[in-house]
């Protein structure tokens, strides 16, 4: 190793750290140090005459260490690591020490705040003393991506990225693309019809030169890493061949069976051969094979009989598709909450108790009643009750507001009074307006009469006393505030459930290599500046898979997605960090104790050496196996234990 020569630069950071700190001491410290040759402070090094201050030196002094004390490395090491690499210095003799969040914002005593600083400064010093150079790589990047989804996040991300001409797989796995928002009528606030907005997108999708749709399919694996992803998707049998079904729909009028319709929320029914809605995209119908008679008892088989096409195929089976893409946009969706388990609210104890979801089908024209709001009996309800944070902003349950209940709650109120003139009431505990012209909808509502109950249901039972009366239902709530009960009866109850991850959260995040928050919803890799990706590079996340949001939020984050995946594709390539660990095959015992601890699923196991290797395009320096490895095979680059030995020394001393 040749002459060290090291900058040392301290940020007053305006006064975050100054105003703590006594920068210019720190500064004069930084001075006396071994390798220093010259020590700066300066009030925001993140400016632009500060970043040229660090470039003129490393130039004019020969400097080839350099060292940052400002604020988080999370913000500003990849802006001073530039800087570094713009005056012709390696990005990795380069450190950066945190004074700000580990010193200046924590300790409020001023001499021992820049005692602190003096310390954290000698151990970035000392440790980037050893620090060597190392090169980044680069890795092609595959063009094509796969989108996992196809609600209204999923579609308007593939349709972005297609539009730019690129292809782009779409996995569904339910029978036709949509998701939740093809089973609502209206959207609020415009109260627009749900399906003439979302249905055009579908037919786009479904038509797209670029998008190759996979409806009824679900994704298996997944392997590799970004810019070079290997996925095997399983498309299951729909026992009808896409190719010669012409959508005519002769079989599902043929069809003498009938069973419960999911897409109608468990409030109408459907053939066992069926398309889920008129729209559905593909328009290809899919048999029910657990419900199908043929498949059951070996009889039947009108389908077939009556189909001119030739399209039925109950020999068909599922099948394995193998694709590569560069990037992946995981928009999963969400599922609400079922609130059965919720005794307080009588879900599934009395007739008129539903569900929002089940009230959207109740009065969509192409639900089970023809738009018509009824009770179980087919009359039409007098009185309404809406009650609000079914699941959400509860302990019990799940302790995040689902943004939506409140919104989706009024619109339901203005539809009622719309097609009923019922008398409407809403049973809350707070009103949550955030979007754009939300607030005017809730004002409208309360011109239009709907009247607001502040109170948390404590039950809901069967009205006892006058005949007029029988079969209706009374709702007890207590206002949280000041314990007032009140009481309201009304014919049907509407309960707006929480939004929830869905069921299958964890075996999607295993497959994906991803995250969960203690939520169940997917981890993004910074929640304000970086919200679309995850922990995985080349994998984003799009929706409320992500968390609960309305309509235009996930639509914009679907486009934010897509932009991501389309800023990859338009470089062509992606640069991999360097700092990633390393086996050493001769010290390596093959116990396989990295295998199994790996987060990233980066090091696989030669089973002809018996020894473990390490993909470096999947690694992402974390130290799990270097700090596991009983036989120290395992190093990681620009943490050797040289390095962080100096560290620790620097504080210590």
């Amino acid at each position: 190793m040749g002459e060290v020569r090291t900058g040392v630069y301290i940020c007053h950071c305006g006064s975050n750290i100054a105003g703590k700190v006594d920068v210019a001491q720190v500064s004069q410290h930084a001075g006396s140090l071994d390798s220093v040759v010259v020590a700066r402070d300066y009030k925001f090094m993140c400016s632009e005459p500060g970043q040229d201050m660090i470039k003129q030196d490393i130039k004019n002094l020969n400097l080839n260490r350099v060292v940052v004390a400002s604020c988080s490395p999370k913000m500003h090491e990849p802006t001073f690591r530039k800087v570094c690499e713009q005056a012709g210095l390696n990005r990795y003799l380069f450190q950066m020490a945190n004074i700000r969040e580990h010193c200046s914002w924590v300790t409020d005593d001023r001499q021992k705040a820049t005692e602190k600083t003096k310390s954290l400064v000698e151990a970035a010093v000392r440790r980037v003393y050893y620090h060597e150079p190392l090169e980044m790589r680069e890795v092609p990047v595959n063009p094509s991506t796969l989108v996992v989804g196809a609600g209204i996040a999923g579609i308007q991300a593939a349709l972005e990225i297609a539009d730019s001409h690129h292809k782009v797989y779409l996995v569904e796995r339910e029978p036709s693309i949509g998701g939740h928002m093809v089973q609502l009528d209206k959207t609020f606030p415009t109260l627009d019809c749900s399906a003439c907005i979302l249905t055009p997108k579908m037919s786009d999708v479904g038509s797209h030169p670029y998008i190759e749709l996979l409806s009824y399919s679900e994704v298996e694996e997944v392997s590799g890493y970004v810019g070079n992803f290997k996925v095997k998707i399983k498309k299951k049998a729909r026992y009808v061949d896409e190719e010669k079904c012409t959508g005519c729909g002769l079989c599902q009028t043929k069809c003498p069976w009938k069973v419960t319709s999911e897409f109608d929320m468990g409030l109408g029914q459907r053939k066992v051969i069926y398309t889920p809605f008129p729209q559905a995209v593909p328009n290809v119908p899919i048999i029910d094979r657990p419900n199908c008679v043929y498949f059951q008892k070996g009889k039947c088989r009108a389908c077939e009989k009556f189909c001119e096409a030739g399209a039925i195929d109950f020999e068909q089976k599922d099948k394995l598709v193998e694709v590569e893409v560069g990037n992946i946009i995981i928009a999963t969706g969400f599922q609400t909450l079922d609130p059965s388990a919720m005794p307080q609210y009588s879900y599934g104890k009395y007739d008129n108790i539903i569900t929002g979801l089940e009230f959207e089908r109740l009065c969509n024209a192409t639900g089970p009643t023809g738009g018509n709001i009824q009770l179980k009996d087919g009359s039409t309800p007098r009185s309404v009750a809406l009650i609000h944070c079914v699941g959400s902003r509860d302990k019990k349950y799940h302790d995040y507001c689902s943004r939506v209940c409140c919104m989706y709650a009024l619109k339901h109120s203005h539809l009622i009074k719309e097609k009923t003139n019922a008398e409407v009431y809403q049973i809350f505990t707070d009103i949550r307006c955030f979007g754009k012209d939300y607030e005017d909808f809730y004002q409208r509502l309360v011109h239009e009469g709907v009247n607001f109950v502040r109170g948390k249901v404590q039950h809901i039972t069967s009205t006892n006393g006058k005949e007029a009366d029988k079969g209706r239902l009374t709702i007890t709530a207590e206002d949280p505030d000041n314990g007032k009960v009140t009481q309201v009866v009304a014919d049907m109850v509407v309960l707006c459930t929480a939004i929830e991850a869905q069921q299958d959260v964890e075996k999607v995040a295993r497959t994906f290599s991803i995250s969960r928050k203690a939520d169940g919803f997917f981890l993004e890799r910074h929640p304000k500046m970086d919200p679309v990706a995850t922990m995985t590079d080349g994998i984003y996340i799009a929706g409320c898979c992500q968390g609960p949001k309305d309509i235009p939020d996930t639509v914009s984050q679907a486009s934010a997605a897509a932009a991501q995946v389309l800023v990859l594709i338009t470089k062509g390539k992606v640069e991999l960090e360097a700092n990633t660990a390393v086996i050493d095959e001769a010290h390596c015992s093959g116990c396989l104790t990295c295998n199994l601890l790996c987060p990233y699923s980066a090091i696989t196991f030669d089973e002809k050496k018996k020894v473990s290797s390490i993909n470096e395009a999947l690694c992402k320096g974390c130290g799990v196996c270097v700090a596991a490895c009983p036989s120290g095979a395992i190093t990681g680059r620009h943490f050797t234990t040289q390095q962080i030995m100096a560290e620790i020394e620097g504080v210590l001393v």
